[in-house]
């Protein structure tokens, strides 16, 4: 069975920092692609950022360009978003994506960023 479990969500001031990190158990077939996405109160859930698993390149959502990065580390089986510069409009609850030959979501882990 997969599951994806998110942690390090929190409440923080703007223009501080978070690290989320997503632990990856059990048998994925095929991993094309490992990502975040967010959904805030009221809103439907975007993208926020991507990273594929043949290469490693990466793909940002331009509300978080330059801001946040995502990491692998395929020996802990864990996926990493560090958020830095952090806004009031990046509030939302942060959900881990696996794809393979289906798509697996984490249960979402809540960041809150007070102005």
């Amino acid at each position: 069975q997969v599951q994806l479990v998110e942690s390090g969500g929190g409440l923080v001031q703007a223009g501080g920092s978070l690290r989320l990190s997503c632990v990856v158990s059990g048998s994925i077939d095929r991993i094309n692609a490992m990502g975040w996405y967010r959904q805030a109160p009221g809103k439907e859930r975007e993208f926020v950022a991507l990273i594929t698993n043949d290469d490693g390149s990466t793909t940002y959502a331009n509300a978080v360009k330059g801001r946040f990065t995502i990491s692998r580390d395929n020996a802990k089986n864990t996926i990493y978003l560090q958020m830095n510069s952090l806004e009031p409009e990046d509030t939302a609850v942060y959900y881990c994506n696996v794809v393979g030959i289906y798509s697996y979501w984490g249960q979402g882990t809540q960041v809150t960023v007070s102005s």
